[in-house]
């Protein structure tokens, strides 16, 4: 494709230990084209805006809050009797979103399962598209391994895949994390294959440590260089755990293709 591979820094795990305007300007000095991160809601909107805006990096998305996370909730969109909460969370992802020009909401479905919990999910994605379209915003859904979200309602493609097409918002989306999809189905670049059409942002970390890229399972000296050849264009989400200050684990960032 002729292009350098494109990367985002996924501040929920990189810079941690600075305030998020501060990881951004961490990204940007370290040669990040994109950052993306988490929960940024403790930090005013108007800080976040302001770093981006002195970096000229974009934030690519963030996600819903998770709700009671003392109790070990992980989302709240597929919770049966929780849906005032869940569209609260929904609501107020995407105003942080459009204040920071955020492309992305990843709502998160939370720790359930069945039919219900199936509904539940679908309705809450029906409000968030429609919702999020009003400000030209894409909402995404990301399938997570049971090793680090057990119970987690979303948990493969397919199922990502379904829940897509039942709801048939154009502005809903698979987050396509290589690492969860390693350790689930494995076979990542046949996955990415297959779903290119439904995928709206991509993610990385190694498999199964979730480290850095440069090691483990899976190869991504050939994933980034697919990723390439299919057209991708979008910068990858770097959310891998570094050991140690993340600055010293950036080496892996020469296997741009």
């Amino acid at each position: 494709m002729g292009h350098v591979t494109k990367f985002s820094a996924n501040l929920g795990f990189l810079w941690t230990d600075r305030p998020l305007p501060d990881a951004i300007r961490a990204a940007n000095a370290a040669g990040f084209d994109a950052v993306e991160c988490h929960w940024p809601y403790d930090t005013p909107a108007k800080d976040v805006k302001s770093a981006l805006e002195e970096t000229g990096l974009r934030m690519l998305g963030l996600n819903t809050r998770r709700g009671d996370v003392a109790a070990k909730e992980n989302g709240l969109a597929a919770l049966p009797g929780r849906e005032a909460e869940a569209h609260a969370a929904i609501d107020e992802a995407i105003a942080y979103a459009v204040s920071v020009d955020a492309a992305c909401i990843h709502v998160m479905a939370g720790v359930a399962k069945g039919v219900e919990a199936r509904y539940r999910f679908i309705d809450s994605l029906v409000y968030a598209c429609d919702q999020a379209a009003r400000h030209d915003r894409t909402i995404l859904i990301e399938p997570l391994n049971q090793y680090d979200a057990p119970g987690y309602f979303l948990r493969t493609t397919q199922q990502a895949e379904d829940i897509i097409e039942d709801v048939g918002a154009p502005n809903l989306k698979m987050m396509f994390d290589c690492y969860h999809v390693g350790r689930t189905e494995g076979d990542v670049i046949a996955q990415l294959k297959r779903r290119l059409p439904i995928i709206g942002h991509i993610q990385f970390a190694s498999v199964p440590d979730r480290g850095t890229p440069d090691h483990g399972e899976v190869d991504y000296q050939t994933v980034f260089s697919q990723i390439q050849t299919l057209g991708w264009a979008t910068p990858l989400g770097a959310e891998y755990k570094p050991k140690g200050e993340t600055g010293v684990s950036l080496a892996w960032m020469s296997m741009r293709t």
